[in-house]
């Protein structure tokens, strides 16, 4: 074998055992008391931050559709606020062409009442 090839082969025996060496470590990691502590801490940290995050948007989404209520109830009496106007203009305009009809009436009584009297 050439110089080379010994080189390779002990370059991919260095890889092996390095990898082997990784794996064993992590195996030791993975059976280690603390390390099993702490994950386990870590997952109660996450699972409290899942139910705190829950609770917020449970409590946007309820701030959210009150806003909405209330929005809601201010067009609604808005609207309804415009509806009384339209309504109340409405009847003025009524009301005047009332008070117009009955004095051209008054005026049409006072010809005619003069008219007669000059007659008559």
């Amino acid at each position: 074998m050439k110089q080379v090839d010994k080189d390779f082969v002990e370059r991919q025996k260095a890889a092996k055992d390095a990898k082997a060496a990784l794996l064993e470590k992590m195996k030791a990691k993975q059976n280690d008391p603390a390390a099993k502590a702490r994950r386990e801490e870590h997952a109660a940290l996450v699972a409290a931050r899942e139910e705190r995050e829950a609770a917020k948007r449970a409590q946007r989404k309820l701030e959210e559709e009150e806003r909405q209520a209330a929005l809601a109830a201010e067009r609604a009496a808005a609207a309804e606020e415009a509806e009384r106007a339209a309504v109340s203009e409405r009847d003025k305009l009524i009301a005047k062409a009332l008070e117009d009809q009955a004095a051209q009436k008054a005026k049409r009584d006072a010809r005619y009442a003069a008219r007669q009297s000059r007659k008559g």
